[in-house]
């Protein structure tokens, strides 16, 4: 590599969350319960942040998904603690921050390798201890070192289901965003990936082709527009598919219509939706939820973005916490 690391991991502690959270006398916020830097035996999830868009940068993108974390961090501490959502139960390990950005594409795809050992290292320990680790914010070029990372750990290939317009099978023609499932089948970490909801016009022929190559399963959006009722009918067939495996659960904000993000679309599914796909796939045997692309720009953005994804790291609070 001839780039100096442009990325740096910042370890949680409790000073970061008391900036943010806004207390209020009787109430109890998620920001005072969380713990920091180090899980302990309440434990059921660690919380990892990646501010960064050199993936999608590098994958002929644009830039925002940096902004993604922050939106929801500052959200998701003003969360009430109560009884459906225990702060006891979640560990916000810390952030990956961008330091640099490049103005080639060789240089972008060469920081992105250095990304996906630093999320590897970060983040491997976690699947041999029963805990959920969950992902937010960054491009969906983090998904490989997350299958790679929970692969090694269990010493075996991993199922992967996906929300996403877009298949991201392209080629390994150096790291980006477009690439992360396709270069996990090829190295044998990724065992069956799922995308539901694939776009028919933002998609081509050799991403089908790959596809296929792989052995995936996809379904269209298109067909959901027809008949609504098979979306649930179609995850509630991949749930029965993964429930006795070990398995990640994507989620690309990029399938959510109107949600600002690395691309962009006013078809797509809710954030209504979105929510269920999580509630429904995240079982015991789920190793890791990531959930990538969000890209605010402006201050109302930053507002949808922090709040739909607070909503959805809510949600697997509240699975993990029912069993409490």
């Amino acid at each position: 590599m001839s780039l100096n690391n442009p990325f740096e991991f910042i370890l949680s502690d409790n000073t970061q969350l008391t900036e943010l959270t806004n207390r209020r006398e009787g109430e109890t916020k998620l920001g005072e319960t969380m713990c920091c830097g180090s899980i302990n035996p309440d434990t059921k999830i660690v919380l990892l942040g990646i501010e960064e868009s050199n993936g999608p940068l590098a994958n002929l993108g644009i830039s925002g998904a940096e902004k993604a974390f922050p939106a929801f961090l500052n959200r998701f501490v003003n969360m009430q603690d109560n009884a459906f959502l225990a702060g006891k139960h979640i560990c916000y390990l810390g952030k990956i921050v961008q330091h640099s950005t490049y103005d080639t594409i060789t240089e972008l795809r060469e920081s992105v390798e250095i990304l996906d050992q630093l999320v590897y290292d970060i983040i491997k320990p976690y699947f041999k201890k029963d805990i959920l680790v969950v992902v937010v914010g960054g491009g969906h070029n983090n998904a490989y070192p997350l299958i790679k990372a929970a692969s090694h750990a269990i010493q075996s290939p991993i199922n992967v289901v996906n929300l996403d317009p877009h298949a991201d099978c392209r080629k390994s023609e150096g790291r980006h965003s477009g690439n992360s499932f396709s270069l996990a089948h090829s190295e044998g970490f990724l065992n069956k990936y799922t995308v539901l909801g694939l776009h028919r016009a933002y998609n081509s022929s050799f991403l089908f082709d790959q596809l296929n190559h792989m052995n995936a399963s996809f379904t269209f959006f298109e067909d959901y527009l027809l008949n609504d009722e098979q979306f649930k009918t179609d995850i509630l067939e991949v749930k029965k598919s993964i429930q006795h495996t070990p398995h990640g659960v994507e989620l690309d904000l990029d399938s959510i219509a109107y949600m600002p993000s690395s691309a962009f679309s006013p078809s797509g599914f809710s954030v209504e939706q979105a929510r269920w796909y999580l509630r429904t796939l995240v079982q015991p045997k789920t190793c890791y939820v990531h959930l990538t692309e969000g890209a605010p720009s402006t201050p109302l953005e930053e507002k949808i973005v922090g709040k739909a994804l607070a909503y959805m790291v809510a949600d697997l609070v509240e699975l993990l916490s029912i069993k409490d």
